[in-house]
């Protein structure tokens, strides 16, 4: 009955969508993988084939003093428990969740997976955005303690957890959020009552700015930062990691596979297994969160670290963006687009989105990003031409354009 029921609401989510205000919105992204949409039956013997115990490598989370297995699991896409189960059988423990992921059903379900567990066999870390721009630091002081509290104590109820082992500052891209003094308080009073033990910052873009920013306000224990084989800014990224873990700052890597995929039409994928070697061959990443949605992939990453040397076909297959030109899902978010901007919009969080449609098939998560923009409707048509000069090269005009049709489909549609 359960299997019949979800397959009949697909197939009534993807005739509504192409029915909506006369759109045939992004058709290939309404079916999700099928693995992530099994049934109960299908779900044990995917966990089976994966539950065995793996003798993961370990690193220090600097000076959390937290022993972690380098490989971890990002929750933000996972919607199916079974493969949470599975990683943590599997000898994962560290779960990064967010207060806004699935609109809170992601903590909720994490709460549910770790209810009954010893306390100490699994870390939890969970992300909270301020009021104003979390990304830039523009905030409302007086609101900005308050809503921030209150904002985790809800994570806290969700997960049904007393503390959390790490509080982030949600997505910040400028030193002034990672210094800004209210939220540097209101993160060491929550530590200092006990509801978390370490506190940190996230970033998607301007990364070893935020990286540097953080070792030097000496209040924030973990930098949880973008970085992959596609970044153009390497040097700097690797520069700015190895300089706080030599301050004691962990670091922990997120966004490790870059998309995906290197086209839209996902014909051409990104060699998953080698990307996430590419990122743990480097001694100063503590532990990366791949997000993880079906079975498949927890086996590909727990199969990429159990020997990091790249193979001769790794390496060309990590270097097939070059040989493709301007394809690729992953956007670095320098943040240089905005400026350029006649309109001001917040481009970086528009082309993440885009990758969340296209490279994660995750309609929902692309509309959660997409709501946190001040968005006209029709975006870029009255431009005739775009002012934008992409330093990777992207149609930034074609994608805003593309992607903005996601607004016309209610968020119960894609959930």
């Amino acid at each position: 009955m359960r299997k019949k029921s979800t397959e009949g609401r697909r197939s009534f989510l993807k005739k509504g969508a192409f029915g909506l205000a006369g759109l045939a919105v992004l058709p290939s992204v309404l079916t999700r993988d099928s693995r992530a949409q099994t049934g109960e039956a299908s779900a044990v013997t995917d966990t089976t084939r994966v539950a065995k115990k793996h003798a993961l490598m370990t690193r220090t989370l600097g000076r959390t003093g937290l022993t972690l297995p380098i490989l971890s699991i990002g929750a933000m896409t996972t919607d199916n428990p079974e493969v949470l189960k599975a990683a943590l059988e599997a000898g994962i423990v560290h779960i990064d969740t967010a207060h806004a992921y699935q609109r809170g059903r992601n903590e909720e379900m994490i709460g549910e997976i770790v209810k009954g567990r010893p306390r100490d066999s699994f870390v939890i870390a969970t992300k909270v955005s301020g009021p104003g721009d979390s990304r830039t630091g523009m905030f409302t002081k007086d609101a900005t303690s308050e809503m921030f509290a209150e904002r985790f104590e809800t994570s806290l109820k969700r997960l049904g957890l007393d503390y959390v082992d790490i509080l982030y500052i949600h997505d910040v891209v400028r030193k002034e959020a990672v210094t800004y003094e209210p939220f540097l308080s209101v993160l060491e009073k929550l530590k200092k009552e006990g509801k978390t033990r370490f506190i940190g910052v996230t970033t998607h873009g301007n990364e070893p700015e935020v990286i540097r920013a953080a070792v030097e306000s000496k209040v924030h224990d973990v930098v949880l930062t973008a970085y992959n084989f596609r970044q153009p800014h390497i040097k700097e990224m690797d520069e700015a990691m190895a300089a706080a873990a030599k301050a004691g700052v962990g670091i922990v890597a997120m966004k490790t596979q870059a998309g995906i995929y290197w086209d839209r039409e996902r014909k051409n994928p990104i060699n998953m297994k080698a990307a996430l070697k590419w990122v743990l061959r480097n001694e100063n990443v503590h532990t990366a969160i791949p997000g993880m949605t079906t079975f498949d992939q927890l086996e590909t990453n727990l199969s990429a670290v159990e020997e990091f040397s790249l193979t001769p076909e790794e390496k060309e297959d990590l270097k097939l963006g070059q040989r493709m030109g301007m394809l690729g899902l992953y956007c670095r978010q320098c943040g240089t687009c905005v400026s350029q901007c006649g309109r001001n919009l917040e481009i970086p969080t528009l082309m993440r989105s885009y990758m969340y449609v296209y490279g994660y098939r995750n309609l929902a998560a692309a509309k959660d990003a997409m709501e946190t923009v001040a968005l006209s409707r029709v975006p870029c048509d009255s431009c005739s031409t775009c002012s934008v000069n992409c330093p990777m090269g992207f149609d930034v005009k074609g994608r805003i354009q593309d992607v903005a049709r996601i607004q016309n489909i209610p968020y119960d549609f894609v959930a």
